[in-house]
């Protein structure tokens, strides 16, 4: 029986436990996962969806608050573990990836090389790819780099929004994740280098900004921004009356043959029934799905029935 640690955080990494628990090949000996954080209005302490899982199966679980301490690479080496399955978790420092006798190994939500970092998913459809993948590979010192082991390639949908890209991807991952683990326990695993490419483009963590909607841009681009961060963290706008206007789901607008071009990027415009728009580069961008701060998510045609565009910005 190959000896398990699992590590990961998320509901993304849950997939993954779950597949490598019901492989008859290895055990799962104890699970690493963030310390419980404050959650909600009440600002309760909450855990972490993979410790959540962990305490379904009564699985030994270890929270470090640090990763290099003494006392925790202690704790985990007494495990025993043969492998190091890792997850949608923080980033290892050597003695913790290094430590088993067949490593560590890591399952990334990307076609590696391509999108190494945090947001490989937003990335994607940000720029528009039609395909992805999720890949496994041997842990090394810099981070999304080390040997491939195994990838599989997932179709984007045009419709596909990061939830529902994030959905397939995780369950992806755990198929991926049993059939390398089987492979490293049968000693067939690949351990190939990652090529080094002129065209890699990064996957840097989403921040707030990162949100924010740059109409100079052409409006497929803006829809494709918007997929990419949507229903989490969501893209955003800043209103005429200078309120902010969260976008969950937008099209580019098609202008009638005989239309006149929009005017200067950046300008709204609204019928106050049946759309509201805002000019891009080349086109209008219609939004659909959408979020007045203060109020709740709606459809565009609802939000209108209380919502009034300022005259002077059209």
């Amino acid at each position: 029986m190959l000896r398990i640690i699992f590590m990961g955080t998320p509901d993304f990494a849950v997939p993954t436990l779950e597949s490598l628990l019901a492989w008859p090949g290895g055990q799962v000996v104890a699970v690493v996962t963030a310390p419980d954080r404050p959650a909600g209005r009440g600002r309760q302490l909450q855990a972490s969806a993979v410790k959540t899982a962990a305490q379904a199966h009564s699985l030994p679980i270890l929270q470090p608050t640090n990763l290099k301490s003494p006392e925790f690479q202690a704790e985990l080496k007494a495990y025993g573990a043969d492998l190091q399955v890792v997850v949608a978790f923080r980033m290892l420092p050597e003695a913790v990836w290094n430590m088993p006798r067949l490593g560590s190994i890591n399952i990334h939500a990307s076609l590696l090389p391509q999108y190494r970092g945090a947001a490989p998913i937003n990335w994607a459809l940000i720029h528009g790819d039609t395909e992805t993948g999720v890949t496994s590979f041997f842990l090394r010192h810099e981070i999304d780099t080390g040997d491939l082991i195994l990838q599989d390639r997932v179709p984007i949908g045009p419709e596909d929004n990061f939830g529902s890209l994030y959905d397939k991807l995780k369950t992806a991952g755990a198929a991926l994740a049993r059939r390398s683990v089987e492979a490293i326990a049968a000693g067939t695993a690949p351990s190939t280098p990652q090529e080094q490419r002129d065209d890699l483009r990064p996957a840097p963590k989403i921040q707030k900004e990162t949100g924010r909607l740059d109409f100079s841009r052409p409006a497929a681009e803006l829809v494709n921004w918007v997929r990419g961060l949507s229903p989490i963290p969501a893209a955003f706008a800043t209103l005429p009356d200078g309120r902010i206007l969260k976008i969950f789901r937008a099209k580019v607008s098609l202008p009638e043959p005989d239309a006149e071009p929009p005017p200067a990027p950046g300008t709204w415009a609204s019928d106050g029934r049946h759309y509201l728009r805002v000019a891009a580069a080349d086109a209008w961008l219609d939004v659909l799905d959408v979020q007045l701060e203060g109020k709740k998510r709606l459809p565009v045609k609802e939000l209108l029935l209380g919502f009034k565009l300022p005259a002077q910005s059209v």
